[in-house]
């Protein structure tokens, strides 16, 4: 097992590491098929001295070769080439190293030590969907493209002196430079795109030539907690689902029927249970459905349609919240009353594992896709027919239906079912979940608010929820009843999350919550690091998928409807605002949640170290980092009697421009 100082020493080449391949007791990624040009497979593997886009001492060399002197090409060219070959991609296994918690980091600066700990969290076998491939989440969500690049950035980051700052373009670090300590440690983009080559195609060309990635959310920002990131916004959907379809938040007795227990769909169960409904979830990959219940995400485990239909029925008529994982095909499971339906699959990568045709078996469909990956879409679609159609069928007999932002709807649209008759670009027979559930939220500035103690102490995180959860009731008791019922939910989620054992790798929390809740939280955090309550900093951060991080038409920006939907000046806003106001790094993405292509997220991570300068950051970033997406009105509420109260800068003079064209424009002071 490699210690840390040795995987923070950079690449080892004297002598080199044996190469151990895959690892049979872990999942992997699927093989993936570029179809690679005889030249682009040369290009991906070779040295062939042309000077690349790199400052740091091992330029010269292209692509994957690029990162190891001359002396080593002879070796590990072939090695990378057969790579290639077998998998669709260059991952490097010679260089994985054993990954395990970190206490000590080796680090010139606590900055640095944050990234760190973030990095190895995502990569985590507890954690990552496919650790050995990089892949943290959503099938394809990379951390880095390769595991040179892992043990480059390691390096650096050890280096780093709080007047430098790391440049990382899509996995691939370009080296240190200098700036200020006020400035971000580590400026991350992944597959930014020119935006007329920003397809699924030219994606995996890119991504096996190794020249781009795809970083999901928070997979290539760092920022990735496990499943628990999307248990409280899983929970807040099926509550605010509950009230809207079915004209009640008490959801006992009712039936929410879904698929997927991957990385963030692996957090529907819990949810479910936590919302107190039956949940029952279709799974065609047995390793991710024996992880979530082994892991106690799920209560019950099985492969008989007729067992699930019986287990529902019980628990409807006692009322009893349960969670049944099914090992099968969602298609198959669409026949049973359901109330509540929806679908979390990947669809942003249909054809590469992310959907599993019905018609297929699981490894029927992942032999298919390796050798004859022109055929495969052909029964995806075919399977997505069936899909629609089932789920048709339920929803006139009353169920209610929504995209869950995974590109369902848009990746089935060539099918007429899903049409709406007069609806616009985004919009479809079934709704969004943003359009009809979670918009509104956002709007109002609640979002996926996080953080991570980087103690490891359970103590630790007992002590910020306490915390999290008094601010919230203090400020919950002076807003108008429509935010107060957010902030109830939120009073209630926070209260109760440490008896549902949600931990997975880090110490960390999830929270929905608005601009003030944040800031008062972050300030309060840090203040109970100075004061020894809490023993060590703390990171915060949040999912992309949030009030201002993304701009997203089939999914966080469904609902905006003046014609600036497709448009990504907020994302991109986001993302440079928070970079100059002191968080500790950002990150933009081309992609997440539903696909390459389709959407530019950006991100942060700011750590808490119980410092006066940490608390200035805090209120710059955070207040910032959500009024930039309230500023232009992504929810559909009239709330201008509401807005001065989601500002804590009472002083200062501002102006909203409303997306929404009846909106008129705003001032406050």
């Amino acid at each position: 097992m490699c210690s840390l100082k040795e995987i923070c020493s950079g690449l080892p080449l004297d002598p080199l590491p044996l190469n151990p391949g895959r690892d049979p007791n872990v999942p992997h990624a699927p093989m993936r098929t570029p179809n690679l040009t005889a030249e682009e497979e040369r290009v991906s593997q070779y040295a062939n001295n042309v000077c690349c886009k790199c400052l740091f001492p091992l330029a010269g060399a292209k692509n994957a070769l690029r990162y190891f002197p001359p002396s080593h090409h002879a070796t590990l060219a072939p090695e990378f080439a057969q790579e290639l070959r077998q998998y669709g991609h260059i991952y490097m296994y010679r260089f994985c190293p054993k990954l395990y918690p970190i206490d000590q980091y080796p680090c010139r600066t606590r900055q640095a030590a944050s990234i760190m700990l973030m990095i190895m969290n995502n990569l985590d076998p507890a954690v990552a969907q496919f650790p050995q491939e990089l892949v943290t989440y959503g099938g394809n969500g990379q951390v880095f493209s390769n595991w040179a690049q892992f043990c480059l950035v390691m390096h650096y980051l050890s280096e780093m002196t709080e007047e430098q700052t790391l440049v990382m373009y899509s996995g691939h670090p370009v080296g240190l430079f200098p700036s200020l300590p006020s400035s971000p440690r580590a400026i991350i983009t992944n597959g930014m795109v020119i935006p007329n080559y920003s397809s699924r195609n030219q994606y995996e060309k890119m991504f096996a030539l190794g020249v781009s990635m795809y970083g999901q959310m928070t997979a290539g920002s760092y920022c990735y907690i496990g499943p628990q990131g999307i248990v409280h916004g899983t929970l807040l959907t099926l509550l605010n689902a509950g009230r809207r379809y079915l004209g009640s938040d008490d959801l006992r007795g009712r039936v929410f029927v879904t698929s997927g227990l991957g990385g963030m769909s692996g957090a529907q169960a819990k949810a479910a249970v936590i919302a107190g409904c039956i949940g029952v979830i279709a799974e065609v990959d047995e390793a991710p459905l024996r992880k979530r219940f082994e892991q106690g995400w799920l209560m019950e485990v099985t492969s008989s349609l007729e067992h699930c239909i019986k287990r529902i029925r019980e628990t409807k008529s006692s009322k009893t919240p349960l969670s049944v994982g099914y090992h099968g095909n969602i298609v198959d499971l669409w026949g049973p009353p359901v109330d509540l339906g929806s679908d979390q699959t990947s669809l942003h990568n249909p054809y590469n594992g992310g959907y599993y045709p019905v018609q297929l078996s699981f490894c029927q469909a992942n032999q298919l896709m390796s050798t004859d990956s022109n055929r495969f879409p052909n029964h995806g679609q075919e399977s997505l027919r069936r899909h629609i159609k089932a789920i048709n069928k339920l929803s006139d007999a009353g169920m209610f239906f929504w995209d869950y932002g995974n590109a369902f709807l848009l990746e089935a649209q060539e099918s007429a079912e899903v049409e709406k008759a007069g609806g616009g670009a985004t919009e479809f027979r079934y709704p969004s979940y943003v359009q009809h559930i979670m918009g509104d939220i956002f709007s109002l500035g609640f979002g996926p608010f996080r953080w991570v103690c980087t103690s490891g102490d359970p103590k630790d995180l007992a002590t910020t929820d306490d915390i999290a959860a008094t601010i919230l009731e203090e400020i919950g008791a002076n807003v108008t009843d429509h935010i107060r019922q957010q902030y109830n939910d939120n009073i209630r989620w926070i209260r109760e999350a440490g008896k549902h054992k949600m931990v997975v790798g880090s110490q960390a929390r999830i929270l929905y919550s608005d601009q003030k809740g944040r800031v008062c939280i972050a300030l309060a955090i840090n203040q109970a690091i100075a004061d020894g309550r809490v023993s060590a900093p703390v990171v915060i951060s949040r999912d992309h998928h949030d009030v201002s991080g993304t701009d997203s038409p089939f999914r966080e920006t469904s609902n905006v409807y003046d014609g600036s939907a497709f448009c990504a000046d907020m994302a991109v806003q986001n993302f440079v605002g928070d970079a100059f106001r002191g968080a500790t790094w950002v990150a933009l993405h081309n992609g997440g949640g539903v696909g390459w292509g389709e959407v530019i997220n950006g991100g942060f991570g700011l750590l808490l170290d119980g410092s006066v300068e940490a608390s200035k950051r805090a209120r710059l970033v955070l207040n910032w980092d959500v009024s930039n997406g309230v500023g232009v009105l992504r929810g559909q509420h009239h709330f201008l009697s509401q807005l001065p109260g989601l500002f804590l800068a009472s002083t200062t003079h501002f102006t909203l421009h409303f997306r929404r064209p009846e909106l008129k424009k705003a001032t406050f002071h």
